[in-house]
């Protein structure tokens, strides 16, 4: 495991000779995995994350390593939290995005668009107006046995913080994956994990995209070992951490490379900055979870206002 530099830049962010940590292997139901969803839980001081296959959630803490705590989660995948601190988190399986109350119950916050059931929801972000993005991909994933859809396009959504209503704000990536806000929440990075690209738009001032500012943020053709983009965070400078080819990619503002965490795993599935100063970025792999430390720290979850 090392971590490469392309730019010298690369060091205001992490040192090179940083040691990675494996906290956790082999904890999947299945020998391919995937584990997925890393969601730091600040008053726990833990980690949340999905066994996607065994349909568990998982949570990691460093007094008692890996616990299974809950079941049945319908291939939970993508997990973060609202303003409100309560757990969302996407179902492939159940084809529908859920929050979990206080009490435990939970609810089912996203189903279906224009009367017709969602494909298999990825990844989620909540924006600190309230609203909830994610992402629903069209094209079918081997583990989750399902080959037709009843949305047959790949979408990005807005749902209303209030659940008032929901809006599809693009459709045009090719299998939608992760996806991220700036510090300043004026960009969404979306993942096209099709085409093997980052997408970065313009954020309007009522909180719609402008579409006319798409554009190409980065281009991750450029690195032929095993690896496409998948989760993606930010850190508070604006930074971008993403699964990418060779491991786990960072990219500045301006969509340079600056360096890959090569971990030696086939993909990076997600990753999330945690701990008590949001300093130790968190990823999965297949199989693996793993951390290394970081100079700046990532944008908190759930967020604070802006400003």
């Amino acid at each position: 495991m090392t971590i490469e530099r392309h730019l010298s830049s690369l060091d205001h962010l992490i040192d090179p000779k940083e040691p990675l940590r494996w906290l956790a292997e082999d904890v999947t139901t299945s020998a391919l995995g995937p584990l997925e969803g890393p969601l730091w839980w600040r008053e726990e001081n833990c980690l949340y994350f999905s066994d996607i296959r065994g349909a568990r959630r998982l949570r990691w803490s460093e007094k008692k390593g890996v616990e299974v705590v809950a079941t049945d989660t319908r291939m939970g995948n993508g997990l973060t939290r609202d303003l409100q601190g309560r757990l969302l988190a996407c179902e492939l399986a159940g084809r529908r995005v859920s929050r979990w109350e206080a009490d435990g119950s939970h609810t089912v916050v996203a189903r279906e668009f224009a009367g017709r059931r969602l494909n298999m929801p990825n990844d989620i972000v909540v924006k600190s107006d309230g609203s909830i993005w994610f992402t629903d991909p069209y094209t079918p994933m081997p583990f989750t046995h399902r080959t037709e859809f009843d949305q047959v396009f790949d979408g990005i959504y807005r749902l209303e913080g209030d659940l008032s209503g929901m809006s599809m704000v693009i459709r045009d990536i090719v299998h939608p994956n992760g996806l991220c806000f700036s510090p300043d929440e004026k960009i969404l990075y979306a993942n096209d994990f099709g085409r093997n690209t980052i997408r970065a738009y313009n954020v309007k001032a009522d909180g719609s995209l402008d579409m006319s500012t798409d554009r190409l943020f980065c281009d991750m053709h450029n690195d032929a070992r095993p690896g496409k983009p998948d989760g993606m965070k930010c850190d508070v400078e604006g930074n971008v951490y993403c699964g990418g080819s060779g491991g786990l990619w960072i990219m500045d503002p301006a969509g340079r490379h600056l360096g890959t965490i090569a971990h030696g795993q086939d993909k990076t599935t997600n990753l999330a900055f945690g701990g008590p100063d949001w300093k130790t970025l968190f990823f999965t792999t297949h199989t693996k979870l793993g951390c290394v430390r970081v100079k700046v720290p990532g944008v908190p979850v759930p967020r604070g206002p802006l400003g």
